[in-house]
């Protein structure tokens, strides 16, 4: 008789095991998707702030006077 139960209470665990599985792998894949596409949305910002500065730096230009150019004397 222990063993009949012993065998459902297995089975009730296998199901409830299962189906915790796929409710964790449905909740990891809605995060992942929702982190993906807020790191979407961030690149696609800072792209849009800061695609100035970048553009810049590629072709030499600076905006930042680094202490070299105009406005600055020479000391000999």
């Amino acid at each position: 008789m222990g063993a009949i139960f012993s065998a459902i209470g297995g089975a009730i665990n296998a199901v409830i095991s299962a189906i915790a599985n796929v409710i964790m792998t449905i909740v990891s894949v809605i995060v992942t998707i929702i982190v993906t596409i807020i790191d979407v949305i961030l690149d696609i910002l800072c792209c849009n702030c800061f695609g100035t500065r970048r553009s810049s730096m590629r072709t030499g230009r600076h905006r930042y006077n680094w202490g070299y150019g105009r406005g600055t004397a020479a000391t000999y």
